[in-house]
C-alpha cells in the first residue's frame, strides 16, 4: 500500500513493492497475476470490509438518519484520517487513466455502497423520514460530504482544515430535517 500511495499506481513498479517486502520479485509472482491484480487484492482487504459492513448493518432499532450517522462516522474514522483514504484519492486521481482500475473499484466498493444507501434512503422513505423520494435515484447526494472529505483532505486541510463530522450532520438535516433537541 505504501509504494502505492507514495509513487501512484502508474509509477509503482513490483521491484519497488518486493524490495520493501523484502522478497524477490519472483515470489510476488507466485501470490499475483500482475501489478492489477495485486492492486485489487490490495483493495479488497483494506477497502471492502468497510463498505461491507453498511450491507451487514444490525436491525434498525432508531431512526435511519442514527443509522447513516453511525455509518459515515465509522467511514470518516476509518478512511478519511487513514491510508485508506489515501488510497481512495489515488484511484480517484488514476482512475480515468486506468479504466480497469476504476471499473474494479466500482464494482467492488461503489456499487456495494450505492446498494446500501439506497436500501436505507427507501426505508427512510417508507418510514416518512425522508420526504426527498427522488434521493433513493441518487444515493450519491447522500455519501457526497465523505467523498468531499476524502478529497478536500488531501488538495485544501492545510489552507482550510474541514471538520468532517459537523459537514455530515448539516448534510443531513438538509436530507432529513434539522434534529432538534430536547
Amino acid at each position: 500500500m505504501e509504494e502505492f500511495i507514495s509513487r501512484g499506481f502508474a509509477a509503482t513498479r513490483l521491484d519497488d513493492i518486493a524490495k520493501r517486502a523484502g522478497v524477490a520479485k519472483g515470489t510476488i509472482y507466485l501470490h499475483f497475476k500482475d501489478k492489477e491484480s495485486m492492486f485489487e487484492e490490495l483493495v479488497r482487504t483494506v477497502i471492502v470490509p468497510v463498505v461491507a459492513r453498511l450491507n451487514a448493518l444490525p436491525p434498525l432499532t432508531g431512526s435511519v438518519r442514527d443509522l447513516i450517522e453511525a455509518f459515515a462516522t465509522n467511514f470518516l474514522k476509518e478512511v478519511i484520517g487513514t491510508r485508506r483514504g489515501d488510497l481512495v484519492r489515488l484511484i480517484v486521481a488514476e482512475g480515468p487513466r486506468f479504466p480497469s482500475v476504476a471499473d474494479f473499484y466500482y464494482r467492488e466498493v461503489v456499487s456495494r455502497g450505492m446498494a446500501g444507501m439506497r436500501a436505507l434512503i427507501e426505508l427512510g422513505i417508507a418510514r416518512g423520514e425522508i420526504r426527498e423520494k427522488n434521493l433513493a435515484r441518487y444515493p450519491q447526494i447522500l455519501i457526497a460530504p465523505a467523498m468531499i472529505a476524502v478529497i478536500w483532505q488531501s488538495l485544501f486541510a492545510r489552507h482550510a482544515p474541514l471538520d468532517a463530522q459537523d459537514m455530515l450532520r448539516v448534510h443531513l438535516d438538509l436530507i432529513f430535517g434539522e434534529r432538534r433537541t430536547t
